[in-house]
């Protein structure tokens, strides 16, 4: 029901469960204000408490045609705000309220991240310490194609990332949110890593099968995929301290930003990541790689569906209802309204960290293939 303001010969404040007692005033300025009980709990919570701290102000502010004009305004945007937040079950992505940050929340992240760099460095990558060698060279030796590794080095990944992830809820129980998400991180970072290395030492060394690389806009069609498949990858930006068990990790509901173009952003990065660099290089290397990468995260949209399905129920039969895996489908079919602001839920601080890391790993190619040449993975 929409609110009204109604000039009447008795200042109140009604909703449709209960009255509160006739606030008296001068009758030339009472005002009579009904709301609906979602308007009533918004209008006190964000006009009085926010604003008055006492009910006790509403017969000082409606003495006033200043004061109706205010509290009309603010009825009006607690509707808007009502009906807005009505119509979402899922979260806010990439939300970042830089007044909510604590700084010592990001001392622990950046004490986290040396220690697990180090941690990998010795137990992972470094030749004399680490079993990252070992470990590739033992699939090495399962086949002599370059494709059959990389695809069981894939596999391995997938296999413990996705089993991980599925165990998810059980282990939690067993051991906590924070030791789950360091078990899970231990054991998959260095599969990670050792996949990528291999991938980078060993892109060019396939069936050569076309080359585009000197073909007029190839560079750039190929630069600007790689760019937009990364706002697509990487959502967990969207809570770093929660990817480093700084915060207690969760498993999210998203619905806005990336979330209204498609319900699997990742997927659909991971494609377009995949399909860009195929096309650029152009062998047998890149096309195993892609299939296995890809296969991997079609396998995730039904995992996590699946998960998503059995922690929030109905709330996730309403987001996805409204989007879809397919990009833009749910948009086009109706059943995604994009805000008229739709843009603003982009202007945010993880999406610039998205942008600043895309062009840093650009321009860091040189750098990253130097380091993989090094290992001799």
């Amino acid at each position: 029901m929409a609110s009204s303001l109604l000039l009447s010969t008795t200042t109140s404040f009604t909703s449709n469960h209960h009255s509160s007692p006739p606030l008296s005033t001068h009758p030339s300025n009472s005002i009579s204000i009904r709301l609906n009980p979602k308007q009533t709990h918004r209008f006190q919570k964000c006009f009085l408490f926010h604003h008055f701290n006492s009910p006790r102000t509403i017969p000082f502010l409606l003495s006033s045609r200043r004061g109706f004009d205010v509290v009309r305004t603010s009825i009006r945007d607690a509707d808007a705000e009502t009906e807005q937040d009505s119509s979402l079950v899922g979260e806010d992505s990439g939300a970042f309220e830089l007044g909510q940050q604590k700084l010592s929340s990001w001392v622990y992240f950046s004490v986290i991240l040396g220690t697990v760099l180090f941690v990998l460095n010795v137990a992972w990558i470094d030749d004399s310490t680490g079993f990252g060698k070992a470990f590739v060279d033992a699939v090495s030796r399962v086949s002599d194609s370059h494709e059959v590794v990389m695809l069981i080095l894939i596999l391995i990944f997938a296999c413990v990332h996705s089993g991980l992830a599925s165990l998810r809820d059980s282990g939690e129980k067993l051991i906590g949110e924070r030791a789950y998400r360091v078990l899970f991180a231990g054991i998959s970072l260095p599969l990670a890593l050792s996949t990528i290395v291999y991938f980078i030492n060993h892109r060019y060394d396939g069936v050569q099968l076309w080359q585009l690389q000197s073909a007029p806009g190839v560079h750039e069609l190929v630069w600007i995929s790689n760019f937009i498949s990364f706002f697509f990858l990487y959502p967990s930006t969207f809570n770093l301290l929660e990817v480093a068990a700084v915060d207690k990790p969760k498993l999210h509901l998203w619905e806005t930003g990336i979330i209204r173009i498609t319900r699997h952003p990742q997927m659909v990065g991971q494609v377009m990541w995949c399909l860009a660099h195929t096309i650029w290089i152009g062998n047998s290397v890149a096309i195993a790689a892609s299939i296995g990468l890809i296969a991997h995260h079609l396998f995730g949209v039904w995992n996590g569906d699946r998960k998503l399905a059995l922690r929030y129920g109905e709330d996730f039969e309403l987001v996805k209802g409204r989007t879809s895996v397919v990009p833009f489908a749910a948009i086009i079919e109706g059943r995604q309204k994009l805000p008229k602001d739709f843009y603003k839920e982009f202007i945010r601080v993880p999406y610039l960290a998205i942008t600043a890391m895309t062009l840093g790993a650009y321009f860091a190619h040189p750098l990253m293939q130097a380091a993989s040449f090094r290992l001799h993975w």
